[in-house]
């Protein structure tokens, strides 16, 4: 899954302007031819105090993101994606173990319309940036449960992930993605280690066919290598992916 965003700067209140009001008295003729005499001048100088800066949440410095408080943020993901990341629905990425980084490109993606999802675009709109950082730290802290690959397509899964096809300008997954798909958060390429075949799958089709997540040359990275993929490509490289995962966990394959 191809799952950074706005600053923030504090408002600052202008000192509140002094207001003056100046009265004068003119001078009055005496009919005796007495002296003149003025009124003394009358000034009203008030100057309202500076205001202090104005900090709000929605201005406050974006802290890096908190696993505890992104648990809770993460109750409604969880009917989709599973409360621990691992979703059960095939067709809803796992995003146990993703980076922080990279969720929250995603998010302010959904969010900003640069990636179309009607689900996911309502589900963003509402997000801080903070909250973003916190269910991305959230789901960085679990872990992805492995899972299968089809032992007929590991093959040619496994030559498209560790080489490529230099033939075809299409280079090796784990370039981006890592030799182990773990991904690279530095450079927001994600995880992909254990994730669904069928996401993967839907996901590279997608992209295949011309759609891309921004405008921005990060975004036209998989677009630009999905075209040059089969289907057969696609369908190896998702079952592989599913079932890549670190040896000591289970079997990568299935008969």
């Amino acid at each position: 899954m191809s799952f950074r965003s706005a600053g923030f700067r504090p408002t600052v209140l202008g000192p509140a302007l002094a207001l003056g009001l100046a009265l004068s008295a003119g001078a009055v003729m005496a009919q005796d031819a007495q002296p003149e005499t003025a009124a003394p001048a009358a000034a009203s100088t008030a100057a309202a105090p500076a205001a202090a800066p104005a900090t709000t949440a929605a201005t406050a410095a974006v802290k890096p993101g908190d696993a505890t408080a992104g648990q809770a943020k993460a109750a409604v993901c969880g009917a989709c994606h599973g409360m621990d990341g691992n979703s059960a629905d095939a067709q809803y990425p796992k995003l146990a173990g993703q980076s922080e980084q990279y969720i929250v490109r995603q998010l302010t993606s959904f969010k900003a319309g640069k990636r179309q999802n009607p689900i996911m675009m309502g589900m963003a709109a509402p997000l801080s940036e903070q909250d973003m950082h916190d269910l991305g730290a959230y789901f960085a802290s679990k872990t992805a449960l492995p899972g299968v690959a089809d032992q007929a397509l590991v093959e040619h899964g496994q030559t498209l992930f560790r080489q490529g096809d230099a033939t075809r300008d299409i280079p090796a997954c784990m370039a981006c993605h890592s030799i182990d798909g773990r991904g690279n958060p530095g450079a927001m390429y994600p995880q992909l280690t254990s994730q669904h075949a069928q996401y993967i799958e839907a996901t590279l089709k997608a992209w295949h066919d011309g759609t891309s997540w921004g405008d921005d040359a990060h975004s036209q990275v998989m677009p630009a290598i999905a075209k040059q993929l089969s289907a057969d490509d696609i369908a190896a490289l998702a079952s592989y992916i599913e079932g890549l995962h670190s040896a000591g966990s289970q079997p990568t394959s299935a008969p």
